[in-house]
């Protein structure tokens, strides 16, 4: 299962990032690495982007971004 399939409220673990180009990186920096606990908040009226709270913050990611992250449901 990929994070764009989480839906709003969903708790999740992050089991990997599935890219290794610029965008995979800029995902790590932010926060998403194998074991953390992230949970999808909302969308947005028009699809992208979602929400996430992630380490006590938010973030927005598009569905292409978010698509990149392998996660389990908790």
């Amino acid at each position: 299962m990929t994070l764009d399939e989480v839906t709003p409220d969903q708790e999740c673990e992050v089991i990997d990032v599935i890219t290794e180009d610029v965008i995979g990186q800029r995902l790590l920096d932010m926060g998403f690495i194998p074991g953390v606990r992230v949970r999808a908040v909302r969308n947005a009226p028009l699809v992208d982007p979602v929400e996430f709270l992630l380490k006590g913050y938010h973030i927005s990611l598009r569905h292409s971004e978010a698509k990149k992250i392998e996660v389990k449901l908790l």
